[in-house]
């Protein structure tokens, strides 16, 4: 919205000029919706008091998360309103690729909205059930496939075809594959996010370096030059996500203000599977599907020890972890909270590092 209100003009106000840069709107939205997230913070929580949407917790988990029954949740809606506001205010709203990253992040803050609202106020125990989940997931990675397929201003990829990490100039064509696989990505991605929610502070940090990670992708793969120097196929358009990565980055550190240990508020579903998508879908739309399993490394082994869990009970009928997800299993091991969810930063932040490497290994 500004940049269409101001950039207009810096032909007669040419301090405005800085409006046409990607770079100081990005920055601009990180730090909107950091701001968005503290300041609306506490009313959100009052009112979800007030309302009695609080968190119910399982008794066979650990025993040190049964003090946190009762806390305020549905938390999400906060991050959901720091991403859309900063990306409407900063972002170039002719550009479809942040329109598709946005309502991708709304509809599945939808979907999770409606899983909370059943089962925390109406107090139906199972929520909205899995299979309406997984059906809105895949729905949402249909729209993102047709979305990214008929693109008419697609640069050097072909709409099917997705980069390598490590392998300079090497890309896979998965034709009309390619709809199974971004279902898979936006499916995989929301849930990840969601089953890594366990922990005060956990999902919202990680996500932060995640979405930082994806944003400097955009942002080179978006830039001439930029792609021309480290050899990536050059994206129309994919730069101005970067602003929208940057609104991603500003909302969950102003969520973590609010939900760093001990929580005053929770995501729930309405956060984790709109973050999760968010960032499934700024994949697929920079051709880097594969990228996001490394940057979301933490994030892929928290999806992982679930699956692991399940096919081990069922097919030698015990486990190989006290408890799934992951994060879980440190916890039973010993290891308090805080240390478990810093540890799982760190890790974060090296998967980032090591994603964003590959923009020069290759």
């Amino acid at each position: 919205m500004l940049y269409h209100l101001l950039v207009p003009l810096h032909e007669h106000f040419p301090v405005l000029n800085v409006f046409r840069y990607i770079t100081f709107r990005s920055a601009y939205a990180a730090a909107t919706a950091l701001l968005l997230a503290f300041l609306l913070g506490r009313p959100v929580i009052e009112r979800l008091k007030r309302l009695k949407i609080g968190q119910q917790v399982r008794d066979d988990g650990p025993q040190s998360h049964l003090p946190k029954a009762g806390t305020p949740t549905m938390g999400g809606i906060l991050i959901v309103i720091a991403i859309a506001i900063p990306t409407l205010l900063w972002a170039n709203l002719e550009n479809r690729s942040v329109w598709i990253a946005l309502l991708s992040t709304l509809f599945m803050g939808l979907v999770g909205f409606i899983d909370d609202y059943l089962r925390v106020v109406r107090r139906m125990r199972k929520g909205l059930l899995g299979r309406y989940k997984l059906a809105g997931q895949i729905l949402l990675g249909m729209a993102v496939f047709a979305a990214v397929y008929f693109d008419p201003t697609q640069g050097a990829l072909d709409p099917a075809a997705t980069n390598v990490p490590f392998l300079k100039r090497t890309v896979v064509d998965f034709g009309w594959l390619y709809l199974p696989f971004v279902i898979l990505v936006i499916t995989g991605s929301s849930n990840a996010v969601n089953l890594a929610d366990g922990l005060d502070g956990l999902a919202a940090g990680m996500t932060t370096f995640v979405a930082f990670a994806l944003g400097a992708m955009c942002y080179v793969t978006g830039h001439v030059k930029f792609s021309q120097y480290l050899q990536i196929p050059y994206l129309h358009g994919a730069g101005e996500l970067t602003v929208f990565c940057s609104a991603v980055v500003g909302a969950t550190l102003g969520f973590l203000w609010w939900n760093c240990h001990p929580a005053d508020v929770f995501m729930g579903d309405t956060g984790s599977l709109s973050l999760g998508a968010a960032l499934g879908t700024v994949a697929v739309l920079i051709k880097r599907e594969f990228l996001l399993a490394i940057v979301g490394a933490v994030f892929v082994a928290e999806a992982l020890s679930v699956m692991a869990q399940v096919l081990s009970f069922k097919i030698w009928g015990k486990r190989i972890l006290k408890m799934a997800p992951l994060h879980h299993h440190f916890e039973l091991s010993g290891w308090p909270e805080p240390r478990v969810v810093v540890r799982f930063w760190i890790a974060a932040a090296l998967s980032a590092l090591l994603g964003l490497s590959t923009i020069k290994l290759q």
